[in-house]
């Protein structure tokens, strides 16, 4: 008999009722240190005082219209997006995915309006992750992502990741955009190196089309910049954000030049919940503490030591681990043992991280966490790979 909740998660035997900042709290008592932040989600970590009180004083006044009126949260989170990035428009969704399916539909549309209706294709990597709505599988393109769903919406043209003579010779007339995470999330912690995406902008402007960056996970402050491109010192024309966007509320948003967005006019796209009341004023509340350039710094100085605590990890323990990779608190364990029984193994240690591609375990933590909390994770990630040494 088919559960009551459709049976596609593989969930870990836990149930927790209670977070505080990094900690999570089992319904039984027990205490897990949280490396996953819900995966990238939780940007300033469980129940902070400072998003709570966002979210109530929003709930106590207005939950939802709908974006048939004005929304002022809404105005005001889209005038501080604008104002801190490259974007001269922002549409609001509710999650990534949503982000994902207008991010396509935009590039698209502007080709269209533009009197070059073939420019439809958008070049995508493999090892890539978009979300997994029908545009979002079909950009991605892995066996994992698309088997049983055809037929795929057509379009998308998959190239290894980082081979440029393929990048090059798949530039024909009728590519469109594109489509790239600066750094790869689900495929492994993978960031594409600066000089990549410099080439990458360069390419775009000589043959006239969209560059499109997926910050989805890598996006709002997790790599130590307020959005990972900024690394590279170039700005895509259309960008997609979500998760740590909302810090644990649902929101997702897409950012676009106003030559990028020309095409989306009246009518051609629209949301019921997108940029709500209650997600809008948690948004706002997350945005002005991460674009500080003191707590971006502090990511940073974060980034460094736990690092470096985990590169010792890996030294201690090489039949376990073989590298560190990724950028600011958006880390990557590259494992020899199997990685999601590495994760699994964790939960004995009370401690919780994500399995990714490439056999990598994912470390997302809150931005926020404090420096004895990262000590005490590198501790269970080293009594975890102890005790699996010894199984």
């Amino acid at each position: 008999m088919i559960p009551t909740l459709l049976p596609t998660y593989a969930r870990a035997p836990m149930s927790f009722v209670k977070g505080e900042g990094s900690w999570l709290i089992e319904a039984d008592g027990r205490r897990f240190l949280d490396l996953g932040a819900g995966i990238a989600v939780n940007a300033l970590g469980h129940a902070n005082p400072l998003l709570v009180k966002a979210l109530t004083d929003q709930a106590e006044k207005l939950w939802h219209t709908s974006n048939l009126y004005q929304i002022p949260q809404q105005q005001a989170l889209a005038e501080k997006l604008v104002d801190l990035t490259f974007a001269d428009t922002v549409f609001f969704t509710n999650s990534g995915t949503e982000a994902c399916e207008l991010a396509v539909k935009m590039a698209r549309k502007y080709w269209y309006e533009k009197g070059h209706p073939e420019k439809t294709d958008i070049i995508a990597f493999t090892g890539s992750f978009h979300g997994r709505s029908s545009a979002g599988i079909a950009a991605a393109g892995s066996e994992k992502m698309t088997k049983g769903f055809g037929p795929l919406l057509p379009g998308f043209i998959h190239l290894p990741f980082g081979d440029h003579d393929a990048l090059t010779a798949a530039m024909t007339d009728t590519v469109g955009a594109i489509l790239i995470e600066p750094v790869q999330g689900e495929g492994g912690i993978l960031p594409v190196p600066d000089q990549c995406l410099k080439g990458l902008r360069d390419l775009c402007d000589e043959k006239g089309i969209l560059l499109i960056f997926d910050e989805v996970q890598c996006g709002v402050a997790r790599t130590g910049k307020l959005f990972a491109h900024e690394w590279s010192g170039v700005s895509p024309d259309i960008m997609m954000v979500a998760k740590g966007i909302g810090g644990g509320f649902p929101i997702g948003a897409v950012l676009a030049t106003e030559e990028a967005a020309s095409g989306m006019t009246l009518g051609t796209h629209g949301s019921t919940y997108g940029g709500n009341p209650l997600g809008c004023a948690v948004g706002c509340a997350v945005i002005d503490h991460v674009s500080d350039p003191a707590f971006l710094a502090e990511v940073n100085r974060k980034s460094g030591r736990l690092r470096q605590k985990l590169e010792g990890l890996v030294a201690a323990h090489p039949d376990v681990f073989e590298s560190v990779r990724g950028a600011g608190l958006m880390l990557g364990l590259k494992c020899k043992a199997t990685n999601t029984d590495i994760v699994k193994a964790g939960y004995d240690n009370l401690i919780l991280t994500v399995p990714a591609g490439d056999n990598v375990i994912r470390l997302l933590p809150a931005l926020n966490i404090t420096d004895a909390d990262m000590d005490e994770a590198v501790t269970r990630l080293d009594a975890t790979a102890t005790a699996f040494t010894k199984s």
